[in-house]
């Protein structure tokens, strides 16, 4: 096996868990259900099939020092600090370009650095599987989730027809992919459900650091021209102003729209490994223990009369009477209080906050 890196991708803000997440301490940072916080779990993770020293970070320059804080054995070299977000393409290819530096047959995990793994053991098996599939097929590696219920915040992955998909990989749960799907209405992710070959799409890839290159130079060929004028200039005095005027050029898109969905070589591994990608307080409240009365409470929160709710008090005193399904989070400086199966649109209340201009709050 090649030499395996790691790339986590922890540039995001995580508004939909506004108030809590902020710029400078986003949900990445922060322990969502109180077991270490979501980057350092990530980490921490994928510490089987990687050296500390082949893992790298990919994030934006207002989060480095936090970063750096939580993980200060991650060389500074290895904490890739994007002067703008431009979706996980150009996150990707950045991180390629520094992997080809130290060997261009190098086998990147690219992870998402605020997903929550149950069953870790589980999660490194399927990891191995997907190194290998990538490293002897030269091929783009994604991980799909066994769906459980017909979600419509996730993505989909189809596989192909078992009469036209005879890889050598399909009796261990390895697929070629047949298509993307986006997020879908609830009457689409129930057909997908029934239909038995569609998978969540986890935002989990492997491949090698030259053939992601390759993809982004076929398919993306303005964003592999900027990416190897920054190459030119790693480590010179020259790169981060290189990087920046890059970063202004390059257009926002995702790695699955800009290039799984078009990419020939393609293939999912199907992963059960009690996954969630915590995508909103929702998500939160499903994951976490209840009492008797369905509430979760977490710190000095004094419930009367009240079912169903989940109330993080922060460092205050909270007291709620007679009140049913509702997420309240406190902060230091803001409160939140909304209907269950409403948080998706906490987002809307952060650029409410924005056109406001009240960034002290963001």
């Amino acid at each position: 096996m090649s030499q395996t890196f790691a790339v986590i991708m922890a540039g995001g803000v995580g508004t939909r868990f506004w108030p809590k997440s902020r710029g400078r301490s986003p949900k990445q940072f922060l322990e969502i259900l109180d077991q270490g916080t979501m980057i350092e779990n990530t980490i921490e993770r994928v510490s089987p099939l990687v050296q500390k020293e082949d893992v790298f970070v990919v994030t934006n320059q207002l989060q480095t020092e936090m970063l750096q804080k939580l993980v200060p054995w991650i060389s500074s070299d290895h904490v890739l600090a994007e002067p703008l977000g431009r979706n996980t393409a150009a996150c990707i290819g950045l991180a390629a370009l520094w992997i080809e530096r130290i060997n261009p047959e190098g086998l990147m995990v690219v992870s998402p650095a605020d997903h929550i793994v149950k069953n870790p053991e589980e999660f490194v098996r399927i990891l191995r599987l997907a190194l290998h599939v990538a490293q002897e097929k030269d091929a783009l590696v994604t991980v799909g989730i066994k769906p459980t219920h017909p979600e419509t915040g996730y993505g989909y992955i189809q596989n192909e027809e078992e009469e036209i998909d005879r890889n050598e990989y399909r009796s261990e749960g390895v697929y070629r992919v047949k298509t993307f799907a986006e997020k879908p209405n609830l009457e689409t992710a129930e057909r997908f459900l029934s239909s038995g070959d569609f998978l969540w799409n986890s935002g989990i890839f492997v491949w090698k650091a030259r053939v992601i290159l390759r993809e982004i130079e076929l398919h993306l060929p303005d964003l592999y021209e900027q990416l190897r004028d920054v190459a030119k200039t790693i480590g010179t005095s020259a790169y981060e102003q290189t990087l920046e005027h890059a970063y202004r050029i390059i257009r926002s898109i995702s790695i699955d729209y800009g290039i799984m969905e078009k990419a020939g070589n393609v293939f999912v591994v199907k992963g059960d490994f009690g996954w969630s990608d915590v995508g909103s307080w929702d998500e939160v409240v499903r994951l976490t223990p209840k009492d008797a009365d369905g509430n979760s409470l977490k710190g000095r929160v004094f419930a009367f009369d009240s079912k169903n709710n989940y109330i993080d008090a922060g460092n205050k005193v909270v007291a709620v009477l007679g009140i049913e399904d509702l997420v309240v989070i406190s902060t230091d400086d803001a409160l939140l209080i909304c209907k269950k199966g409403k948080s998706q649109e906490v987002k809307d209340v952060v650029d409410f906050i924005r056109r406001k201009q009240m960034n002290d709050y963001l």
